[in-house]
């Protein structure tokens, strides 16, 4: 494992850790797009089903887990603990327009046409795209919480880093998965905007906002 990977996970985990403290410090999950938590969810569900069939180390297995549970961790307090302070008016992106396509590419764009390896494929396609409710909702609302974006920005961070991963590994390792990478693309240009306002709004102390 190279030191981007690593760091790319640290930062996946900073930013669960991150929204799950927002929300159970605050008792509140406004500003929270439940859709997204639902997306990622679903995600790490679909991908992490080798958990069942093979062993790669204690490292990769903890990290599988922690994912799944802190996930649906987050569901739990969005949708049954503090449903009542849950925004569902702001939260309206249908994410079958999502679901379906992805779906779809899945079946049609994939390394091996098996049960597993569609339901891999599946996985990294929908978390390129995952993060489009909450954006959405930014969006609708006009503002987020400076902790709502310190969890984005270190989730942009992540697959920013995991895209230097991969570079890394082709040029050290000859490894190179067109699929993971070209998603991963997608998704960290969702995150461009983001990064920008982050850096010129949040840094300095002013709140962001995404145009309608």
């Amino acid at each position: 494992m190279n030191v981007f990977r690593l760091t790319g996970d640290l930062s996946h985990l900073a930013a669960i850790v991150i929204l799950l403290l927002k929300i159970w410090k605050t008792r509140s999950c406004a500003g929270i797009s439940g859709k997204s938590q639902l997306l990622f969810a679903l995600v790490f569900t679909t991908r992490y089903l080798d958990l069942f069939t093979s062993f790669i180390s204690l490292y990769n297995t903890s990290m599988k887990l922690i994912y799944i549970a802190c996930s649906y961790a987050t569901v739990y307090l969005i949708y049954m603990k503090f449903k009542a302070t849950y925004d569902g008016n702001h939260d309206t992106f249908r994410v079958e327009f999502l679901v379906v396509p992805v779906g779809g590419l899945s079946f049609l764009v994939n390394h091996d046409f098996s049960p597993l390896e569609i339901l891999w494929t599946f996985s990294i396609y929908l978390e390129s795209v995952a993060i489009l409710p909450q954006l959405f909702m930014i969006s609708k609302t006009g503002e987020a919480e400076t902790i709502t974006t310190h969890y984005l920005f270190f989730l942009g961070l992540y697959r920013a880093l995991y895209l230097v991963n991969w570079v890394w590994r082709f040029y050290f390792e000859g490894f190179f998965d067109l699929i993971a990478v070209v998603a991963g693309v997608v998704q960290t240009i969702l995150y461009c905007d983001f990064f920008y306002l982050y850096v010129t709004k949040v840094l300095k102390g002013k709140k962001l906002s995404l145009p309608a």
